[in-house]
């Protein structure tokens, strides 16, 4: 076996293991910031899952412009998730999931 192969392996079983952990995290959680949480690790996997394939590739320069792509999609994605669980906060007092399920508008 070669040793990169020995890395690939490694960082695809981290990468495995931190994206299993923010599903999990979004499934099991009641809170909406928690789930927030876990879907920022979930990017953070696949943002490593990207930089793997570049590397292994060869081709790190489309690797890193889609990491910049998947950043700016990331920060859009949580600004407008934050803005809308601040909302549900001010409006019910509470982020759980249970509260959200029966609000209008």
């Amino acid at each position: 076996m070669m040793p990169a192969e020995i890395n690939f392996s490694t960082y695809l079983i981290g990468i495995a293991v931190l994206a299993v952990c923010g599903i999990y995290y979004v499934i099991a959680t009641k809170n909406l910031v928690r789930a927030l949480i876990g879907v920022e690790i979930m990017i953070k996997a696949a943002t490593l899952l990207i930089i793997l394939a570049g590397r292994l590739t060869g081709n790190m320069g489309l690797a890193q412009s889609m990491v910049v792509t998947l950043i700016v999609v990331e920060v859009v994605l949580m600004v407008a998730a934050s803005g809308i669980i601040l909302t549900i906060f001010r409006n019910e007092d509470s982020v759980s999931i249970d509260t959200v399920s029966h609000l209008k508008g």
